[in-house]
């Protein structure tokens, strides 16, 4: 188990470029799986997660081509479905969550299609009704055996219908219009998951051939055709990590210039920092954050404490309410944080706590952070990550805390996050990797 030793107190300088987006990568490497034309995909990020389904992709029998260190070609003409059927697949699709997106593709243009009961982070109950009751909607039908975990889905023939999904799951969107893009006829999709990425996923689509419209609204319609060819794709820089190093800036004090963040697809993202007291100027599609020795967290206007809260978006994602909890232990101020969706994702308060931080954990869903105003400084102590999100919210509290820490299960981090310590280095962080 991999570690970092982390010595804090140190202000950081200089520019940093995000990775591309984790959460758009594995929808858009899935969705290869659905045309035998070559596909290339840039700004592919250099992460555990990507890599691993790459990996499983390339052991289906999609023909893999690496152009650059961030830049890939796929050419899937000949899959090997029996490979769904090994033990080797069972083992590699369960370790990674992002693997239930195969499901979709290959349903188009296969009919059918395997999975076993997917991992990822221990972050609370994620289920995957949506995905199911969806493609069974387009006419699939599925079977789970329970002795080895094995979802068994097939289908005659998909037909387009109109679905209101019980929940605006984006990788349920993403599954069911990667194989309504294939079904006959028109496909009508309420209360779709209309995030960025998934924005991202139907361009690439149309771009294919396929007929999809609503995009970037809750309602999609589809009409079904026949085939889809190849095409050219760009990943959108990872909004998490543009936030996350927003949330690393203001508690370093340091002075930070985040490069091509496309803010046009970050939503609320950057207010919600500002509302949080952080100062961002936004020069071209970089943001700039400059030193700050205090930030004060902002309050509603009948002078109520301020509620950050997830939502589907253009809500505030989930993703970045562990960072945003972290900023607040050193702001001047009170936020109640409300994690809505994951009811596991708060349980890392208690290290920010052994750290000297102010925080009362309401609930699963809920905790009140009272600001230090950088009067108080964080103390490093030894912890362990327990997801990705938190792992990096622990690593911004490390870099601000007074003191040497150290994170254990480093590996969670890296599942996110491209060689964050090297690049967080070259800013001048002092971070150090043991083995």
């Amino acid at each position: 188990m991999a570690s970092f030793e982390i010595t804090g107190g140190t202000k950081l300088r200089g520019d940093i470029t995000p990775q591309g987006a984790k959460n758009e990568a594995l929808q858009i490497l899935c969705a290869v799986l659905i045309s035998p034309e070559p596909i290339v995909i840039h700004n592919v990020p250099n992460i555990i997660d990507v890599n691993k389904l790459i990996e499983l992709l390339n052991d289906m029998g999609v023909l893999v081509t690496k152009i650059t260190s961030s830049s890939y070609r796929f050419e899937s003409k000949d899959i090997n479905l029996d490979f769904l059927d090994t033990e080797e697949f069972k083992k590699k699709a369960s370790a990674l969550r992002g693997s239930i997106m195969i499901i979709g593709p290959l349903l188009a243009r296969f009919r059918k299609a395997k999975m076993p009961k997917p991992g990822g982070d221990n972050i609370g109950r994620r289920r995957l009704d949506t995905h199911f009751i969806g493609l069974q909607k387009l006419g699939a039908s599925f079977d789970y055996d329970s002795n080895d975990s094995f979802y068994n889905i097939h289908a005659a023939e998909l037909k387009g219908c109109y679905m209101l999904l019980d929940e605006a799951s984006v990788t349920g969107t993403a599954n069911v219009v990667l194989a309504a893009v294939m079904a006959k006829g028109e496909t009508t999709i309420y209360n779709a998951a209309c995030e960025p990425y998934l924005q991202q996923l139907c361009a690439m689509l149309n771009r294919m051939g396929a007929k999809i419209s609503g995009i970037g609204s809750n309602l999609l319609k589809i009409e079904g055709v026949d085939y889809l060819g190849g095409t050219e794709h760009t990943i959108l820089p990872d909004m998490i990590e543009i936030g996350s190093f927003i949330g690393l800036a203001a508690m370093t004090g340091s002075e930070i210039t985040i490069k091509n963040c496309r803010i046009d697809m970050l939503g609320l993202i950057p207010s919600v920092f500002q509302r949080l007291g952080i100062k961002l100027e936004f020069r071209g599609d970089d943001i700039f954050v400059p030193e700050q020795e205090y930030y004060e967290i902002d309050t509603f206007i009948d002078g109520s404490i301020l509620t950050v809260a997830d939502q589907i978006w253009p809500g505030f994602t989930p993703d970045l309410l562990s960072i945003v909890l972290v900023v607040a232990t050193q702001a001047r101020g009170s936020v109640l944080i409300h994690q809505k969706m994951f009811e596991s994702r708060l349980f890392f308060v208690d290290k920010l706590i052994d750290m000297g931080a102010q925080i009362i954990l309401c609930d699963p869903h809920r905790a009140t952070v009272i600001g230090l105003g950088k009067q108080v400084p964080l103390r490093g102590i030894s912890m362990f990550s327990p997801d990705i999100r938190a792992g990096v919210s622990l690593l911004i509290a490390a870099m601000s805390a007074q003191g040497k820490s150290t994170i254990h299960n480093i590996e969670q981090i890296d599942r996110g996050y491209q060689n964050i310590d090297d690049r967080l280095n070259a800013l001048g962080a002092k971070i150090k990797r043991l083995n």
